[in-house]
């Protein structure tokens, strides 16, 4: 699985760093980073909630 971000949704508001720190990060700027794009199989439930929790809807997952 593939993370995808709508940049233009984005709000950088960190509800996904908390759900799967070791995926996303948002820095000083308030702009959110993505420290892995494909999601490996111990994180994916992780990152299915990230997804799920994301406020703007800015966040989905595609097969890679």
């Amino acid at each position: 699985m593939k993370i995808v971000v709508d940049w233009d949704r984005c709000e950088a508001n960190a509800v996904c760093v908390r759900a799967a720190p070791e995926v996303f990060r948002v820095d000083d700027d308030d702009r959110l980073h993505l420290l892995v794009t494909d999601v490996p199989s111990e994180l994916r439930a992780k990152v299915e909630s990230a997804v799920r929790a994301c406020p703007r809807s800015a966040l989905s997952l595609e097969e890679s």
